[in-house]
């Protein structure tokens, strides 16, 4: 429903995330579980806050499990495996977003 890559991991900006895609899908309360990893941005107050604000159920992982949720374990194999995986870090943010919005189309 919504990707963006940042330079850094952050509670806020992931919630400016969730935010704009909430409103640009016009989801309602109770209507998304948000599944994600047990991050510090994810499990921090401003994105927990956020989710309670809009209604959205957190789901984490479970600790030390690498395979809890297939839906996004597969969506990770994909990417990891699908060429042309960069095997050298970017060379800047543009190029990595760029990276990204062609991995989305084409899984799309």
């Amino acid at each position: 429903m919504g990707w963006q890559v940042f330079e850094a991991e952050s509670g806020q900006l992931a919630s400016e995330l969730l935010r704009d895609i909430y409103q640009r899908e016009d989801l309602r309360s109770q209507q998304v579980v948000l599944h994600s990893d047990n991050g510090g941005p994810m499990k921090g107050a401003t994105m927990l806050a956020t989710l309670q604000r809009l209604g959205i159920m957190p789901s984490f992982s479970r600790p030390a499990v690498s395979n809890d949720h297939p839906y996004s374990e597969s969506l990770f194999k994909t990417l990891k495996y699908r060429p042309p995986y960069p095997l050298q870090p970017f060379a800047d943010l543009t190029s990595a977003r760029h990276w990204v919005a062609d991995l989305v189309q084409w899984y799309l």
